[in-house]
């Protein structure tokens, strides 16, 4: 009885030494595999958009892209009606050639036309008040008599003032025209031809702005507007897509998530494409989520998951927006 007992229990430890010895070989196994298998993800394609928009308001004058055309950075896309700025163009410079003038004129000082002018104004103005003076001591002698009234005496008296008074002006004139014009003068038109041409600057800037251009190299993924519609800031006339850089977007569970490293290389398989396209793991995301529901996964729909973005060339264009891809990371 005792022996049959000793089989029995040598046979249950027996049972489980290999109970546990394949438990463990199994544990083993599957780490192993875990380490070195494939990390088999199911994503979606993001790609970069911009919608492109005119920074004046107007008409559009012509559109030269369709949908679906690749464009080169700095293309022009579309063109708004400019004749009303042109006509403002033409106006500041010809108030730039006025100015222009004016400055030459002050920095040339005073021709000498025009100082003859002032010296025959100075004379004249001489003579006049030396006649005036003669004509006043006449009467002057005159009213001390008694000879004349106090009216014509007043009247001489001034005429004679006046006209020395008109000598003064000339001679102060003369003596303008020959230091020529001060240096605040010159300033001051320099400084109006400066601001004329700052503003011709600002108008030729906002033409510039008339004609859209790409900000980067893309396909255009959507026409907004047509020519004869009103352009504003507010209403984009394109959607570009940016060829640059596209990445995946992927979830990944919490299990999987000691798997995979910022860097990882990657590989990116699309359905009817047999060549993979070559990508990297980038953001990792550091908060977990519930599971998308474009998410399709073997784990139950309520899992907390991770998304994870696997950043790729892309420079055939393969690869378009929302389009379902399988991504393989191996450890």
């Amino acid at each position: 009885m005792e022996k049959k007992k000793l089989i029995q229990i040598i046979g249950a430890v027996v049972a489980a030494i290999a109970i546990g010895a394949g438990a463990y070989s199994y544990y083993e196994h599957k780490t192993a595999e875990l380490n070195s298998a494939e990390l088999t993800l199911s994503g979606n394609v993001d790609v970069r958009e911009v919608s492109v928009a005119f920074r004046a308001s107007d008409r559009i004058a012509k559109i030269l892209v369709e949908e679906g055309d690749k464009v080169q950075e700095g293309q022009v896309l579309a063109i708004l009606d400019n004749r009303e700025l042109a006509l403002q163009l033409n106006k500041a410079k010809s108030q730039i050639g006025v100015q222009q003038a004016t400055v030459d004129a002050l920095h040339n000082g005073t021709r000498s036309e025009d100082l003859i002018v002032a010296e025959e104004t100075v004379n004249e103005a001489r003579a006049s008040s030396t006649l005036a003076q003669q004509s006043f001591a006449r009467i002057e002698a005159l009213y001390k008599e008694g000879a004349i009234s106090s009216q014509e005496y007043d009247k001489a008296r001034a005429n004679y003032d006046a006209t020395k008074a008109k000598t003064v002006t000339a001679e102060q004139t003369l003596q303008k025209a020959i230091a020529g014009p001060r240096a605040e003068e010159i300033a001051g038109a320099e400084a109006n031809l400066q601001t004329l041409k700052d503003e011709l600057a600002r108008q030729e800037y906002i033409l510039s702005e008339y004609e859209l251009k790409a900000p980067a190299n893309g396909v255009i993924r959507s026409r907004l507007l047509e020519p004869g519609d009103m352009a504003s800031p507010a209403k984009p006339v394109f959607k570009l897509s940016i060829l640059d850089k596209k990445w995946i977007r992927a979830y990944v569970s919490e299990t999987e998530l000691v798997r995979i490293f910022e860097g990882q290389e990657a590989q990116i398989y699309m359905d009817g494409h047999d060549t993979p396209i070559s990508g990297q793991v980038g953001y990792i995301s550091s908060t977990a989520e519930f599971t998308p529901k474009t998410v399709q996964t073997n784990e139950l729909r309520t899992a907390l998951v991770y998304e994870v973005r696997i950043y790729v060339d892309d420079p055939d264009n393969l690869l378009r927006m929302g389009m379902p891809v399988t991504v393989k990371i191996k450890r």
